[in-house]
């Protein structure tokens, strides 16, 4: 298929689906590179072996994939002109998204009351990784509930038709993208931490 054809309309679809793949793909490079980092330094002589992931992780990674799940439903909802089922959806994805952010920081609290900080005397070097590893996801994650705060806005607004769901495509793949990104985390530090 030649990129260059076809109308105004269908090359702006087109050039927008292109880009956010490769914005996810930098952000998979970003934490591929990460845990490559975390698997090579296994062999440091301060590496703390079986130290896992306080309970509140597991919580959060069951609450972003319930917010992913009522994701998969919006676009169905809006093609069938079900409004009001699309906007519980986008809310119920919106709450379940901050819940997860919150639910971190709770991680992050464990992390400290067990006396595991990110820097210092008492730090290890993979706690380190796991600071900046769940960290720099936590930031994507901000992006994207600022992602479904546009199209909750937009949808109020009701800039998507049956026949027009381009934004709304790009904020649910980018938020199932961040969803995936946290299972690998999860399950990356759950068997190699």
């Amino acid at each position: 298929m030649d990129l260059t054809q076809g109308t105004p309309k269908q090359k702006r679809r087109r050039s927008r689906k292109m880009l956010l793949w490769f914005a996810m793909a930098s952000m998979t490079m970003m934490f591929g590179g990460l845990t490559s980092a975390y698997v090579v330094s296994q062999s440091r002589e301060d590496w703390v072996e079986g130290l896992g992931l306080p309970a509140v992780f597991t919580w959060s990674t069951v609450v972003i994939v319930l917010s992913s799940i009522a994701l998969m439903f919006v676009k169905k909802s809006i093609k069938n002109d079900k409004r009001s089922l699309a906007t519980t959806l986008l809310i119920t994805a919106f709450v379940l998204g901050i819940t997860f952010g919150v639910l971190q920081f709770y991680g992050f609290k464990g992390f400290f009351l067990e006396g595991f900080y990110p820097a210092g005397s008492s730090s290890t070097i993979n706690i380190s990784f796991y600071y900046v590893i769940i960290f720099a996801h936590l930031l994507h994650v901000l992006a994207g509930v600022i992602v479904l705060t546009v199209l909750i806005y937009n949808h109020f607004k009701k800039r998507y038709k049956p026949s027009q769901t381009l934004g709304l495509e790009l904020g649910i793949t980018f938020w199932h993208f961040l969803d995936f990104i946290w299972l690998y985390l999860f399950f990356f530090i759950t068997f190699f931490g």
